[in-house]
Formats: structure tokens, C-alpha cells, sequence
């Protein structure tokens, strides 16, 4: 059925306008980006075509590329790049949220401020976390993004905005895409060097916590942790 032979009510803008965002399905959601349907679909149903397409889940969606999007039926380019934006804006409001409670007790609170930033990855990011003595963050950089080699951090990077900073301590914080937290080879060198290299300005790395999807590692804990 055409999405304007639905009551009035119930079509996806007219029920936003009406009801408000919250009384739309996700399908429902993504079908006014996608605005109309193609040949024996409509825009709902391409919608839930899609969702289906990642498991039903947007946390799999938001893995996706626009080009990747665009492989479903009756998703074109605009509509793949409006739908790639809007699940970046929903990501970058999550990390906002994040960033009002800056103060780092230990490594739920690191995955609570990041996960926003590194979940749905399809590649690997690394970050750096800056704290004061307060154990407050001051700043968050990203250091790398794109590669699977934890080892091409530039620890001298890191050391400037240390000085920037004035800071007292530094986290590093990156995802293992793969879904498995434990670190590797290269990310237990790469802590060890940036350690080393902290120590010699009497900065402390207070922690490394690796996020994957659904869990966490942290080098202070040396524990795999499962996240909310």
C-alpha cells in the first residue's frame, strides 16, 4: 500500500508533526529520509528492508558507509547520504552527553565517555584522554583513525598536548572492531612505550581501556568487563 492511501495519522511525518518523534518505530523513522518507495514497496518498506538488511539493529546500520547504503533497494545516493548523516548526528549528540560529566573514576566511566564516538566502527580509532589532578578530563584528542597498528601513535603528540594541557595524566582509549577487547601484541607495546614516554615528563598514563562491541578491556583492571 502507497504510503498517501495510509490515514492521514498515521503516515510517518504526519504522525512526527502529531505525536512526536518518540511514537515512531525506528522503520518509521528512516522512512522520512527515505521520503518515497519504489515499484510494489513503500517508503516504510524499504525502510524495514533495510533494518532488516543490519539485523534490525542501528548500532549495525551506523557501520555502514553511504555506498553501502545505497545498495539497498530504493535507497539512492541522496537518500544514503541524509540517512549516513543523520546517524552521525545521533553519535555526535551521544558524545556531547558524554563530555558533561568529565571526570574519570575508573574505566566504566572512560567507555561511557566514548562509546558514543567508537561504537558501529568499522575501522579502528584511537583517542587520547586528558586529565588534571583532579582526575577531571581537559581535553580528548583523536590520535589515529583508519588503521588496525595501535603503534603508529606518535607519542610526541601526545606530549605536546600533555604540555597544552598542563596535564597531570592521560588515558588511552581505542576499539577493536573485530569485537574482541583483548589487546594484541602491538597494543601492549604501544602502551608500554607511551608509558615510558609520559614518565619522563612525571605524567602518568592512567589507564589504556580497549572498547569492542558489548565489552571492554582495561589495562588497569586487566580484566575484560561487559558494557551496558
Amino acid at each position: 500500500m502507497r504510503l498517501k492511501d495510509w490515514n492521514t495519522e498515521e503516515r510517518p511525518r504526519e504522525k512526527l508533526l502529531s505525536k512526536g518523534p518518540g511514537a515512531l518505530g525506528n522503520a518509521e523513522l528512516l522512512a522520512i529520509f527515505i521520503g518515497s518507495g519504489v515499484p510494489g514497496a513503500n517508503a516504510v518498506s524499504v525502510a524495514q528492508e533495510l533494518l532488516s538488511s543490519a539485523g534490525g539493529r542501528l548500532s549495525e546500520l551506523c557501520r555502514r558507509p553511504a555506498k553501502q547504503l545505497m545498495r539497498q533497494r530504493g535507497v539512492g545516493q541522496a537518500r544514503a547520504v541524509a540517512i549516513a548523516a543523520a546517524l552521525e548526528l545521533g553519535r555526535r549528540y551521544l558524545a556531547e552527553a558524554a563530555v558533561r560529566k568529565p571526570t574519570v573514576n575508573g574505566p566504566e566511566d572512560v567507555v561511557d565517555m566514548m562509546l558514543p564516538l567508537l561504537k558501529g566502527l568499522d575501522h579502528e580509532e584511537c583517542w587520547a584522554l586528558y586529565l588534571n589532578r583532579a582526575n577531571v578530563v581537559t581535553g580528548r584528542e583523536r590520535l589515529t583513525s583508519g588503521t588496525a597498528d595501535c603503534t603508529l601513535i606518535d607519542s610526541k603528540q601526545v606530549l605536546r598536548r600533555v604540555l597544552d594541557e598542563q596535564a597531570k595524566a592521560v588515558i588511552l582509549v581505542h576499539n577493536h572492531p573485530s569485537g574482541s577487547p583483548l589487546p594484541g601484541e602491538s597494543d601492549l607495546k604501544a602502551t608500554r612505550r607511551l608509558q615510558l614516554a609520559l614518565k619522563a615528563f612525571d605524567v602518568a598514563l592512567f589507564d589504556h581501556v580497549i572498547i569492542a562491541d558489548g565489552s571492554y578491556y582495561s589495562f588497569q583492571d586487566e580484566r575484560v568487563c561487559k558494557s551496558e
